[in-house]
């Protein structure tokens, strides 16, 4: 019983260092379900919170409620109280527990009570304005910029160099180590095998995959590259990257990183 209290007990008094951030957004946000609207306002928040991505929560008032049913579902977490559910009905879909809310948060985040948020993938599309969003929601204390750069990036593998160039585009996102992205024509290309693996960036966009073959030495998914990045990642359209936390180093300008 005591470890049940405890699991059930607000963690605001012992934890100043956690964060929950309650966003306005001027932008106007919408999303679909089998080609119905399930909310468009444009008084959406975008919370915040440490260890998470951020989540957009919608007024109730800007939802289509006749296209929920309620569930049976609760959770409860230690730093927003316990969150309702309901099922989002549209069309012929149905989708379980796509929806929550905070009808009694606790007193630190009660700004919260009442707003509904929804489960990304729960929906076919999302919008910003008209421009269809994708992944999550992009945290408005992340920032990305993308630099050209002359310095002599070297990229070695197995103890030889797989990569050197001086016309890399340097990537720096807030929270992230830097990233160089390198023309395929300075890449030993011909070591490389194209993975069956996808990844998403609400930044950047939808990333491919390479695996780095030397010998019997094999780096999976070592490599990848952004076909179509979103248009403010446009300086690395087709440039390849490697990480740099599974090659032997990377170095810049003769020094290893």
């Amino acid at each position: 019983m005591t470890q049940m209290i405890r699991e059930r007990s607000n963690l605001w008094p012992g934890r100043p260092d956690y964060r929950i951030d309650f966003v306005p957004s001027e932008r106007r946000v919408r999303a679909t379900l089998a080609g119905e609207t399930v909310f468009d306002t444009t008084q959406a928040r975008l919370m915040v919170e440490t260890g998470y991505t951020p989540v957009y929560y919608i007024p109730r008032a800007n939802v289509c409620t006749n296209l929920l049913q309620s569930s049976a579902r609760t959770t409860f977490c230690p730093f927003k109280g316990e969150a309702r559910y309901w099922h989002l009905i549209a069309g012929d879909r149905r989708v379980e527990n796509a929806v929550w809310s905070y009808e009694a948060p606790f007193p630190e985040i009660g700004e919260i009570r009442d707003w509904m948020a929804f489960y990304w993938n729960a929906l076919d599309h999302w919008y910003e304005e008209d421009e269809e969003v994708f992944i999550h929601p992009r945290d408005p204390y992340v920032r990305i910029d993308i630099l050209p750069s002359s310095r002599q990036v070297r990229v070695l593998a197995g103890a030889e160099t797989v990569a050197e160039t001086r016309r890399a585009c340097f990537l720096f996102e807030t929270g992230h180590p830097p990233r160089f992205y390198i023309p395929a024509e300075d890449i030993r290309t011909n070591l490389l095998q194209p993975s069956n693996t996808r990844t998403g960036c609400p930044y950047k966009g939808f990333a491919r995959y390479w695996s780095l073959h030397m010998g019997d030495q094999v780096w999976p998914d070592v490599v990848w590259s952004y076909p179509n990045p979103f248009d403010e990642a446009g300086r690395i359209k087709d440039l390849l990257c490697f990480y740099e936390e599974q090659v032997d180093r990377i170095e810049i300008d003769g020094e290893a990183r």
